[in-house]
């Protein structure tokens, strides 16, 4: 039998929501420690078991559905896919944020826009005076269907995070298709209009910058610094934040890395990268992901593993216990040094 070197166990584990590769290699003589290698980076940072500090960020993966079907998606979302929360997942999140007080809903997807009750989600968490964040791909608001939502956005005071790989056209267009970067440029035109991007106007517009390849994010403050001067210049165009946010070894990114043999590679650079200061303000220690099916999980990542929250606390929707879900131990896997490498990388940007 030829086996695997330790990345590769580490791949097909992480395509694995329980890990049952590793029990297909029990023969193999191969250290089953290699599984957990991310757990002994956090013994060697003393962060193991790594623990909830609470839940600030809701974040809600309302369906995998999607107008695009970018090269880097770790949701793998495109046109075709048919996974969408329905009324009672969302009525569900509702009567828990009824109970509780975690003050933001982080609305994502898919294109979230594309679920059919996003609007009247978004009224109801607008009404228990939740503070809102829809991630946007931008185009989607370019469709005839959806283009009143610049307004909708603005009337409910929801804070938008929008992709938007880099401020020249290529680039844009060469890892998230043809005419994607001009539709994004007209779609920020109109926010800003709206007043989004502008002081003093009390609406968020924050972007998204993902790299184009197998590497990680430059400094986040010069590459946001970089934005603000291009776009302005370029095309009038002001937004509040740039996030940098690190390619993870999952979906459509995997299967490129995969396919460019730059898997094991990638994964070492992330592992040599592993930084013990972002790993102990990692985002999935405050923030609960709930799956358009109604699954809880500890991040949108793990959710795509189908990893879901473990150890004993409740893994549905319909079990919430905020006590149990604030103090649960996270779920970890290899990918996990995505988030924690150099300056670390969150849905909120860098980290440290």
């Amino acid at each position: 039998m030829q086996l695997p070197n330790s990345l590769d166990i580490f791949k097909y584990a992480d395509k694995s929501a329980d890990y049952n590769f590793a029990s297909e290699l029990k023969d193999s003589m191969i250290d089953q420690t290699y599984l957990n290698r991310f757990d002994n980076s956090l013994s060697d940072s003393g962060l193991h078991p790594l623990t909830a500090t609470g839940i600030t960020i809701f974040q809600a993966n309302v369906g995998k559905l999607c107008n695009q079907a970018c090269k880097h998606c770790h949701v793998e979302a495109g046109p075709g896919r048919k996974e969408v929360m329905q009324k009672d997942v969302m009525e569900a999140c509702l009567n828990i944020l009824e109970k509780t007080d975690i003050p933001t809903i982080d609305i994502t997807g898919g294109a979230p826009e594309m679920n059919p009750n996003f609007k009247w989600f978004v009224k109801e968490l607008r009404n228990k005076n939740r503070h809102i964040i829809v991630r946007s791909n931008l185009t989607i608001l370019m469709e005839p269907e959806y283009k009143n939502l610049p307004e909708f956005f603005a009337e409910n005071k929801v804070e938008v995070v929008a992709s938007l790989p880099y401020y020249l056209e290529q680039t844009t267009d060469r890892q998230r298709g043809s005419g994607v970067f001009n539709k994004s440029i007209e779609t920020l035109k109109r926010l800003n209009n709206l007043g989004y991007g502008r002081e003093g106007s009390g609406l968020v517009l924050n972007l998204v910058y993902n790299p184009a390849g197998a590497f990680l994010p430059p400094s986040q403050k010069a590459v946001e610094t970089d934005y603000k001067r291009e776009l302005l210049r370029r095309y009038g165009i002001a937004f509040n934040n740039l996030y940098t946010i690190t390619n993870m070894p999952i979906g459509r990114f995997l299967n490129y890395l995969d396919a460019s043999e730059n898997y094991n590679a990638y994964m070492e650079r992330l592992i040599s990268s592993y930084n013990p200061n972002t790993a102990s303000q990692i985002m999935c220690r405050y923030t609960l992901s709930v799956s358009w099916d109604g699954y809880l999980y500890d991040c949108d990542f793990n959710q795509m593993l189908g990893m879901r929250v473990n150890h004993g606390a409740p893994s549905n929707i319909r079990e919430f216990d905020m006590a149990k879900l604030c103090n649960r131990r996270i779920v970890t896997g290899i990918h996990c040094y995505g988030c924690t490498a150099g300056a670390g990388s969150s849905c909120g940007g860098a980290v440290v």
